[in-house]
């Protein structure tokens, strides 16, 4: 990237929120390109590295998924204050796509159907382990600045292979298929 110190490779980063991991998923297809990538960034996090905290000072994150939770949103925030370029990456961060179909019905009824509703064994609503539910969900630009937007569901791999190779290069993918934010 351009704009990285000298002597320092560029840092790249993941990360999964609500969605069905496709964007991953597609980000794997890139097979033996993932080399190719890992000779020329760091991959500080995500689903290639075992990392538990999301770093400081990344260039490149790729935001797969839509804000759905307060542990979303903690997260969304987190990643934008420490990253330089956030890709919003498929249709689920850039639009809300399938998370999104809960928002007309909102948290409770949805939370109802799952754990009273179709539910045999001691029904009732988990008090533990669940993530408190945002009222909507919604994309990551609904939330924090997002620079580059990746659509798709999911996005091919050979269109996530060129996005992160354009932008480690310092260059942003062509408009209408990829744009810049603000």
């Amino acid at each position: 990237m351009d704009e990285t110190a000298p002597g320092r490779r560029p840092r790249l980063a993941t990360i999964w929120l609500d969605g069905c991991s496709g964007c991953h998923m597609s980000l794997l297809d890139i097979d033996e390109r993932l080399l190719e990538l890992a000779g020329r960034a760091d991959i500080v996090y995500g689903c290639l590295v075992d990392a538990k905290e999301f770093p400081l000072d990344v260039d490149v994150t790729l935001v797969e998924g839509a804000v759905s939770s307060e542990e979303d949103l903690r997260k969304v925030l987190e990643v934008r204050e420490r990253t330089r370029v956030l890709v919003a990456l498929g249709d689920c961060a850039v639009t809300s796509n399938v998370p999104g179909m809960r928002n007309p019905f909102g948290p409770k009824p949805l939370l109802e159907r799952a754990y009273i509703e179709n539910v045999t064994i001691n029904p009732g609503i988990p008090t533990e382990g669940l993530p408190a539910l945002l009222p909507e969900s919604l994309p990551v630009h609904a939330w924090a600045p997002v620079d580059v937007f990746v659509t798709g569901c999911p996005p091919s791999a050979d269109r996530i292979f060129e996005v992160i190779s354009g932008l480690l290069d310092g260059q942003l993918p062509e408009v209408g298929q990829v744009s810049r934010f603000g």
